[in-house]
């Protein structure tokens, strides 16, 4: 993603192609923050009292942030941008191997909140990280697959009980073909030949399938955006930018320190190392505090000012399921970024964090959409309420509207990855 133009829709297509997993959503994010300036600091070392642009890995979550700009206030607060680096899909099981009626299978299961059918008859690519062997110890490899080798059959209509489609059974039906007859190696032994270790040197991974088509312009006008993972990339995409744009403001201006914290395991509930119900974020903000010298009482003073947007795709509404969705509270798609509120906290949205988005949204002289989902359908969640609770921060819901979300394959408008990224950018940089 380039540092030096504004984020567009090519933009997001190059950077979700890089990007099939967790682990490399984080990798492409750190590569344009390198290219910034960023210097990567680990959780071990000791953290540099110089004011800087800094970046920190925890498996695949990533948190970034700049202390340019201070003016010698340790407890100068933060704005803060969240999202997640996750996207539901299939994963590979512990024991791959399978085999039946003469194919050999590599056995997935569904992660998160996959819409299955949407996987299937696709030629999938595997990506993520194996975990091998290195001397005495164990490392981290990214793997990354990009030619078909697995696929999930669909079963074909005559096979069907009633002709309008099956019932996938997320244990039976969902094992990618990948040969037929007798398997020459195993799958991990194909995976350790791409990285070229050996396969006993693999002693754990996560891996998990990718759609090999690319990202791309849609429409007649190319004003959509066709891509997967678009939740939650279209934010860890937008985000990036929005602080790219925001520590040169701040080096100059001054302000709130921009941060951008990126978790993975969204998907699934967030409850991990890594995900944003672990320590991770509150620790980065205390250090941060501590590192420019201040107190304990100076990181209870920065919290109470700072102020987080939690960003995830919002559902804009369907043109063929408009009895779906809120009737007073229509969502256009390239009509602007969203706030999402619910009333039973599915969202974090109150009216303190309204005002500072729909404050940036003026600021960024972008629309502002008003998202409601309907009281009678379950209302999924995000990080929002977790991140609120974790750390006792004023926080706002937003997104950029899409359809298909958990599908293998989503669309959003090309304008709002723009308009998503300037607003998200006027946030962590608020006029005053």
């Amino acid at each position: 993603m380039p540092t030096t133009t504004p984020a567009d829709a090519q933009g997001l297509c190059n950077f979700v192609d890089l990007s099939p997993s967790p682990f490399h959503v984080c990798a492409t994010v750190a590569a344009t923050l390198t290219d910034a300036g960023f210097t990567q600091l680990t959780e071990a070392q000791v953290w540099p009292s110089e004011p800087g642009r800094y970046y920190l890995l925890r498996g695949g979550s990533l948190i970034a942030w700049s202390t340019e700009g201070a003016d010698g206030d340790p407890a100068r607060p933060f704005r803060i941008v969240g999202g997640h680096t996750d996207s539901p899909n299939l994963r590979v099981k512990q024991h791959p191997d399978l085999a039946s009626a003469g194919w050999q299978l590599v056995g997935l299961e569904p992660y998160g909140g996959a819409w299955l059918n949407s996987w299937l008859d696709r030629d999938l690519g595997v990506s993520g990280r194996l975990t091998v062997r290195a001397g005495n110890g164990a490392e981290d490899v990214l793997v990354r697959v990009d030619r078909p080798i697995l696929r999930v059959p669909q079963l074909a209509i005559h096979l069907s009980e009633d002709r309008k489609g099956v019932q996938l059974d997320p244990q039976r039906h969902v094992n990618a073909v990948w040969g037929v007859g007798t398997a020459p190696r195993s799958f991990l032994a194909f995976l350790a030949e791409a990285v070229e270790v050996e396969a006993d040197a693999i002693l754990g991974w996560e891996l998990m399938t990718h759609d090999l088509a690319p990202s791309t312009l849609v429409g007649a006008d190319a004003d959509l955006v066709s891509a997967p993972r678009l939740d939650n990339q279209g934010t860890c995409y937008a985000g990036t930018a929005a602080l790219l744009a925001a520590v040169g403001h701040v080096a100059e201006h001054g302000g709130p320190v921009p941060l951008l914290a990126l978790f993975d395991h969204e998907e699934v509930g967030s409850m991990s190392d890594r995900g944003a119900f672990s320590d991770l974020l509150n620790t980065v903000l205390e250090r941060v505090v501590l590192a420019r010298g201040g107190s304990r009482e100076d990181f209870l003073r920065t919290m109470a000012g700072s102020v987080v947007a939690s960003g995830d795709m919002a559902h804009a509404t369907h043109p063929n399921y408009p009895d779906r969705h809120e009737p007073a509270h229509r969502i256009a798609v390239n009509g602007g970024p969203v706030l999402k509120v619910n009333q039973n906290l599915r969202y974090a949205t109150d009216a303190a964090g309204a005002a500072a988005f729909a404050l940036a949204c003026d600021q960024a002289g972008v629309p502002l959409q008003r998202y409601v989902h309907r009281a009678d359908l379950p209302c999924g969640s995000t990080i929002g309420p977790i991140t609120a609770s974790r750390t006792g921060l004023t926080t706002v819901d937003v997104g950029a509207p899409q359809l298909a979300m958990h599908s293998a394959r989503e669309l959003m408008g090309a304008k709002d990855v723009t308009a998503y990224a300037r607003a998200l950018g006027a946030f962590l940089t608020p006029a005053n």
